[in-house]
Formats: C-alpha cells, sequence, structure tokens
C-alpha cells in the first residue's frame, strides 16, 4: 500500500464526486490499485487542500503527461463547477469528512453530479452509483 504523507493531500475539487462513487475501476490495475490505497487512507479527520491542478490521485493516472492531464480543459470545468456549488475556493484547507459532506449536499444528494461530469467515460458507474446511494 502506498504511504499516504501526514500534511494535508491535494486533491482535486471534482475527485470529491469520484471517490464517492468508486468501486474498484479505473484507467489501469495500477491507478486502481493507487485510488483504492488513497479511498481507503481517508478518515474524517484526514487534512486536504484543495486544488485544480494534479492531486495525490492523479500521480497513478496514465492520462497525467509531465505533470498536466490529458484531458486538463474538461477536468478544470469539473473542478471549478464543484468548487462553484460547494462554495469553496482553490487552495482551501479542510477535512476530507468535510469536503465529502459538502460534495454530498451540494451536488450528489440535489442530483447535480451529471451536469458536472454527465459526459465523462465513467458517468454509467456514477450513475449507478447515485442511484443507489442518493434515490
Amino acid at each position: 500500500m502506498n504511504r499516504i504523507p501526514e500534511s494535508p493531500l491535494p486533491l482535486r475539487a471534482h475527485h470529491g464526486m469520484c471517490l464517492a462513487f468508486f468501486e474498484g475501476k479505473g484507467y489501469s490495475d495500477g491507478f486502481t490499485a493507487h485510488m483504492r490505497d488513497i479511498l481507503h487512507s481517508l478518515k474524517g479527520d484526514t487534512p486536504v487542500r484543495i486544488c485544480c491542478e494534479s492531486d495525490i490521485i492523479c500521480q497513478a493516472c496514465p492520462n497525467l503527461k509531465n505533470g498536466v492531464c490529458t484531458s486538463e480543459s474538461i477536468v478544470n470545468l469539473y473542478d471549478a463547477r464543484v468548487l462553484e456549488l460547494c462554495c469553496l475556493r482553490p487552495g482551501q484547507f479542510m477535512t476530507w469528512e468535510s469536503f465529502s459532506s459538502l460534495v454530498a449536499s451540494c451536488i450528489l444528494r440535489p442530483g447535480l453530479r451529471h451536469t458536472i461530469c454527465g459526459s465523462c467515460q465513467w458517468n454509467e458507474i456514477c450513475a449507478r452509483r447515485s442511484a443507489q446511494l442518493f434515490p
């Protein structure tokens, strides 16, 4: 298992939604294992820094080239919309529990996830999981 640092973890704003619906599928086996490790390491009081650039999850993504996502323009829009709906700003520090609760109450429960990332290649998984978790 990857060692997670004690300092605030950088976490892209839109990854709050991805982590809510993660079920063990991803871009590669390495990415999936890494994301699972990150998810299992996040406890309620884990400090996170909300960001709009590559983060702890992106580190194992095959779409990260020279520190930049190959879909940067799309994921930047996802991040901006999450920040807007949750009334957050880039660089803001909070606990994982606070962040995941905001994402759930401001985006997931009201059914707004699809307006942010409905065209994402993982949409089918998230739509199904969303219907199960937030009927």
